[in-house]
């Protein structure tokens, strides 16, 4: 009986164990910890979306984006900033160790931020895509929005405004007029843009009170950084050259061989890299199959139209795939160029013919080389000498002993009952010279 008790109390303390404890393990708060590294692109705005997701599906009580990026690009930045301003979920930074340009304006849309001790932030100048600055109205706009950033936390804007312009003068930030404002984790501190100074994610974690977090970490996944990669606007561009090239040359080569598998490699990863990080649907995959049908099409149907209408679509397809519509269309017309460098090169300097062309083209010629002639040629009149029977003018009659040809002289006026001798013999036409007094004719 006592054994029984026994038994019945262990099992009642373990059945009371394992309830406390995942009361214990829901009562943790969650954070996610999200890297925000390298540049801010299209893929990053991807592996962004993908992680907020999960952390509001999961019911996170805060988010810590470890940023250490250069900048980048404005319209990606934008588009994760609205992906940031959307969630509810409690937002920190942790610059380790820059926060610079697009970066920085990623930074203060967040609702706190911490820096590590070697942290930077700020040099937020816009550029265009050839590495100068952007012109007055993207400046002005720039600045504009990152004046907001600093306004929606309360934080003074007159710094955020002097990362974007460097007509600010604020010599005592290492800044003076002309230079733009980078903010070392002191600076950031001193003028309440950073909310402390952490040396490590345990610190990080001690003074935002969240030491006793479950604390789960994204990662990017191998698609996602293939799709980074892909989708960089340095590596669209080359990507659509090496296709348009690849394809150009295959058409000028017999059979299919490296160079149309390396054009068709180079639009297959275009569109993956583009849907995996959400920029293209499958809408444009069907306008590209489109436009291929119809360009295979113009082989077989008149008039040029379905050509015309197959390469338009396609061009769309790819436009439409990247998101950015200005980004893409120099992007294409990059790739477009060297396509017709590319065939120029081989027309001209290879003399290469488009073999895709054989099987729809009549090549065939009824050339004298190939043994085809619409009259038979009687070279062998050649040298002789004959009589007109009618004056050349310079059509007319000529007799050889009892063979009556018609003939023409080579310009000159020939009257009758001359003497002539055939020069030239083109297949019909055969042509004479009057013999000139005193001149022998072998």
């Amino acid at each position: 009986m006592k054994l029984f008790r026994y038994i019945t109390s262990i099992c009642l303390l373990l059945l009371s164990f394992f309830m406390i404890v995942p009361s214990i393990t829901a009562d943790a708060p969650k954070v996610y910890k999200i890297p925000v590294y390298k540049e801010v692109e299209k893929g990053l705005y991807a592996f962004l979306k993908r992680s907020i997701n999960d952390a509001e599906e999961a019911g996170a009580d805060a988010i810590i984006f470890e940023i250490n990026t250069p900048g980048g690009f404005v319209d990606s930045a934008e588009d994760i900033v609205n992906l940031l301003d959307s969630t509810s979920i409690r937002k920190i930074a942790y610059i380790n160790s820059q926060a610079l340009s697009a970066g920085a304006y990623l930074a203060l849309h967040t609702d706190e931020i911490y820096m590590s001790p070697n942290g930077t932030m700020g040099a937020a100048a816009v550029i265009d895509g050839s590495g100068n600055a952007a012109d007055v109205k993207a400046r002005s706009a720039w600045k504009a929005k990152m004046i907001n950033a600093a306004n929606r936390t309360g934080k003074k804007p007159i710094y955020a405004q002097a990362m974007a312009d460097e007509s600010v003068d604020l010599p005592e930030f290492n800044a003076p007029k002309g230079e733009l404002l980078t903010l070392t984790s002191a600076d950031a501190l001193k003028v309440k843009y950073s909310n402390g100074t952490v040396s490590s994610m345990e610190e990080l974690l001690e003074v935002t009170k969240l030491a006793d977090a479950q604390i789960i970490e994204t990662e990017q996944t191998i698609t996602e950084t293939i799709a980074r990669f892909i989708t960089h606007p340095i590596i669209v561009p080359i990507l659509l050259s090496i296709a348009s090239l690849g394809l150009i040359v295959e058409l000028y080569s017999p059979g299919f061989g490296v160079a149309g598998t390396m054009g068709l490699v180079s639009l297959t990863l275009f569109f993956f890299g583009h849907l995996v990080a959400g920029l293209a649907g499958y809408e444009t995959i069907i306008i590209f199959v489109i436009g291929v049908i119809l360009l295979i099409a113009e082989f077989f149907l008149p008039g040029g139209i379905s050509g015309i209408l197959g390469a338009a679509a396609i061009i769309t397809s790819i436009i439409l795939a990247g998101g950015n519509i200005v980004q893409m269309s120099i992007s294409v017309l990059i790739a477009l160029t060297v396509a017709i460098v590319g065939m120029v090169i081989i027309m001209k300097f290879f003399g290469k013919q488009l073999k895709v062309l054989n099987k729809v083209i009549l090549s065939d010629a009824t050339t004298t080389e190939q043994g085809y002639v619409s009259n038979v040629n009687r070279l062998e009149l050649i040298g002789k000498v004959a009589v007109t029977m009618t004056p050349l003018r310079p059509a007319g009659t000529i007799r050889i002993g009892d063979e009556r040809i018609d003939a023409v002289s080579d310009g000159s006026f020939v009257e009758k009952n001359k003497q002539v001798v055939i020069i030239k013999v083109e297949g019909s036409r055969i042509v004479v010279r009057e013999i000139s007094e005193g001149e022998e004719i072998e």
